[in-house]
């Protein structure tokens, strides 16, 4: 198969290693016509420096590369996924498949990554989003993980669950792209939030906490706005948080630790240097629960951070100075 990967930063690579060892023949656009030369030279991508990119491998900058795809694949930032796709979209054949792997909420409009990508290419193609713990450093080293299409496209979520799947990748398909997309934001969060917590020197009882309460709050939010219950325990969800939230290829983490540590969330977004989409996702999230009306004291009081300069340890001290709650209904939780 023909595929065009969209977007040359680390999870782009990755997925160009993952599809190319799979057998398909790709292409991988860089928006930077200076970056796409040097990788086209040395198939290297300094952000991803452990693996060499196949010889079969071609690297532009030439959007044109869309033009003889069967599949397409968009791994750019959650913030360039708008203009990637508006600038691809005169080179896509109709009935392409195409494949959402950004992880992210459009600031102002709310939208979903699939929702924009369907606004700015048309009708006539399907998008599937691609969702779960996949760093992009253990992808490309082929350590073995698991990850969920989803596509309302029943056969269009099954054609990216067979042109993805590996001996190291293994896919599952779902109907429920909603609750995989919100999972794959809020997750990013949450890890700043966890971040946050490990930068103040707090233990693995906080985190666990932290974490746990969150995934209830991913629920909250998702089924909100149409998500399905059981998504949220699934790959997309708790296997996309754990991952997220532990290890130290994460973004988000990293940037939460250097804010547990005193500096401001503009200065550890600047450090880390790669984009850190909890930071922009928290926005999107404290909105949308405005509008829904709803209870996410966790994202709150991160977006309080971020955003309003408020200090870590209130939020921690105002978290678990909540008023009493049940954590499962006494009805619900008797035996019947």
């Amino acid at each position: 198969m023909n595929i065009t990967v969209l977007g040359s930063g680390s999870w782009g690579t990755a997925l160009t290693l993952l599809l190319s060892d799979n057998g398909h023949r790709v292409t991988l656009w860089s928006r930077h016509e200076a970056k796409a030369a040097e990788m086209a030279r040395t198939h290297v991508n300094p952000l991803l420096p452990q693996r060499a990119l196949p010889a079969s491998v071609s690297v532009t900058a030439d959007l044109a590369c869309a033009e003889n795809a069967d599949l397409v694949v968009l791994a750019s930032p959650s913030y360039a996924v708008r203009e990637t796709a508006r600038a691809a979209a005169p080179h896509l054949r109709k009935g392409t498949v195409l494949v959402s792997v950004a992880k992210g909420i459009e600031k102002g409009t709310h939208l979903r990554m699939s929702q924009l990508i369907g606004q700015e290419v048309g009708g006539g193609y399907p998008i599937v989003a691609l969702s779960g713990p996949s760093h992009a450093e253990e992808v490309a080293m082929g350590l073995p993980t698991g990850c969920v299409a989803a596509c309302r496209d029943e056969d269009a979520a099954k054609a990216v669950q067979d042109v993805f799947m590996s001996r190291c990748f293994r896919v599952y398909s779902s109907p429920d792209i909603v609750g995989v997309e919100i999972c794959g934001a809020m997750k990013n969060v949450v890890a700043l939030c966890c971040g946050i917590s490990d930068g103040m020197g707090y233990g693995d009882n906080t985190k666990a906490l932290l974490m746990t309460r969150s995934m209830l709050e991913m629920s909250r939010l998702g089924r909100a706005m149409g998500g399905t219950e059981g998504t949220f325990s699934g790959l997309a969800g708790m296997g996309d948080l754990i991952v997220t939230c532990t290890s130290m290829h994460s973004r988000n983490r990293q940037a939460g630790i250097l804010i547990g540590r005193g500096r401001s969330a503009r200065e550890a977004v600047e450090a880390i240097g790669e984009v850190v989409e909890g930071y922009y996702a928290a926005r999107s999230v404290r909105e949308l629960a405005d509008a829904f009306s709803l209870e996410l004291p966790i994202c709150d009081a991160v977006y309080r951070v971020l955003y309003d300069g408020a200090d870590p340890r209130e939020g921690v001290d105002r978290l678990m100075t909540r008023d009493r709650k049940e954590e499962v209904g006494w009805v619900d939780a008797l035996p019947r």
